[in-house]
């Protein structure tokens, strides 16, 4: 178990550097070097691939745990619309896409929706890490862009939940996935509530008696005890980190917590996707090449379209839509995590794996080019628009000034008169009270740090 450990490492962090000269995602590097170590290339002898998976599951739970952390209920808010409308119609475009592509290919339903999953999701960790490397973390669009990402980790995590029923039943039932559905809403309700309610107000009082090795292994405890939770209620390990990480994600500590939790999710992320290469045959991938490019190209005109509506929709200008959707022209973890739901339930066509993973590679490779190319394409969309479309998009944009322009100035939004009516209301006013109680204490504690 050691010298597979000191395999990987080694190996991950030798290709890790050189994908860091090459100016590439390291996420590329750690499927490469999975690649390098994997049964295809070096036999089945180098490293135990049991021992990897079982790492990979671990580190699935971190990522989704950490995911949970950046959830912030509030900044959500704050952009509600272009959160819903835009995640939304990114996810239903892209599965409608996705479930036409596997049924074109001859697949049965089942490999069809779990394709369609696959191919819904941008990857948060890539599209964020190309946005900051293109020096665009300050642009307008970042918020929103956020905000869907998001939304669509949470409905990917619900989407698991789903998919899974599905392919244990191997037929869909719309009542019972529906009650499926409901009880998945009051299971994650009472949770929230609870979690808000007693979690936030615990550690608020044990503060002070918190260093940082009692804080990491609270954490842990707590994510490992909501995991198993999760399962014995029926649902899936991932949705109970996350679900852990988005209620610590309003306590004090938070800010803290992902802190101390970022190198050991970097360790087991980076034995994930040195797992998911290791599956990776280059044969497989020489021999499906044409279907690599084609559920690449279907990425990225697919999310390039959808997200620029979604987001046009959701009341972004046309030139942040486009900035939006050229940045999510990729698939990334959670593509991974529902093509390993799949094939640890036996229902995975086994091609399909390969492929989504060789069209990350690509989508992920090409991402920062594309990115490149959105404010070009804004022009000349701009340019040869109608008459009439370029009216609506001059106007959108004097909107977004003048709603910038008020709230710089003092007025209140939208979201803030809701959260106010919220706040009066009788039955919810003391739980949405003590809710923003322990918000208001985390940026207070953020900003002393």
């Amino acid at each position: 178990m050691v010298q597979d450990l000191y395999i990987l490492m080694i190996t991950a962090a030798v290709v890790s550097i050189v994908f860091k000269l090459l100016k590439q995602p390291v996420v590329l590097g750690y499927i490469v070097a999975g690649v390098l170590v994997g049964p295809h290339l070096a036999g089945g002898n180098l490293v135990n691939p049991d021992n990897v998976k079982a790492w990979g599951d671990i580190g699935v739970l971190f990522v989704l745990f950490c995911i949970g952390l950046e959830f912030r209920l509030k900044n959500l808010i704050s952009s509600g619309k272009v959160a819903a409308v835009g995640a939304l119609t990114i996810i239903l475009g892209m599965m409608v896409l996705g479930y036409c592509v596997g049924m074109d290919a001859n697949f049965d339903m089942i490999n069809s929706l779990f394709l369609a999953g696959m191919l819904c999701m941008s990857s948060t960790t890539i599209v964020m890490k190309a946005i900051d490397e293109a020096g665009m973390s300050k642009e307008r669009f970042v918020k929103g862009a956020t905000s869907i990402l998001i939304v669509e980790d949470v409905v990917a995590v619900v989407l698991m939940v789903l998919l899974s029923s599905i392919a244990i039943r191997h037929q869909f039932e719309g009542a019972e996935l529906a009650s499926k559905v409901v009880d998945l809403a009051i299971t994650l309700a009472a949770w929230f509530v609870c979690g808000i309610l007693i979690i936030p107000t615990l550690i608020r009082k044990v503060k002070n008696h918190l260093n940082d090795e009692t804080l990491i292994i609270l954490a842990l405890g707590l994510c490992l005890g909501m995991v198993l939770t999760a399962e014995e209620a029926g649902f899936s390990s991932a949705l109970g980190a996350f679900v852990m990480g988005s209620i610590l994600a309003e306590t004090v500590e938070s800010h803290r917590i992902e802190k101390l939790m970022t190198p050991l999710k970097n360790v087991f992320a980076a034995i994930f996707f040195i797992s998911v290469g290791m599956m990776i045959d280059p044969a497989s991938l020489a021999e499906y090449w044409m279907s690599v490019v084609y559920v690449s190209l279907v990425i990225i005109v697919g999310m390039i379209i959808f997200a620029t509506l979604g987001c046009w929709w959701g009341g972004q200008t046309m030139r942040d839509s486009m900035l939006t959707s050229f940045s999510f022209v990729q698939i990334g973890e959670f593509s991974f995590i529902i093509a390993g739901l799949g094939t640890s339930l036996g229902v995975l066509n086994p091609i399909i794996y390969p492929i989504i993973v060789a069209s990350s590679v690509v989508t992920t490779f090409l991402t920062p080019y594309i990115m490149k190319a959105a404010v070009p394409c804004y022009t000349f969309l701009y340019n040869h628009a109608p008459e009439g479309l370029r009216a609506k998009i001059d106007q959108r944009e004097q909107q977004m000034a003048e709603a910038e322009t008020a709230t710089a100035s003092g007025g209140k939004s939208i979201a803030d008169k809701a959260r106010h009516a919220v706040r009066h209301t009788f039955f919810l006013k003391h739980l949405v009270n003590l809710f923003i109680k322990n918000m208001s204490a985390h940026d207070e504690n953020k900003k002393k740090e």
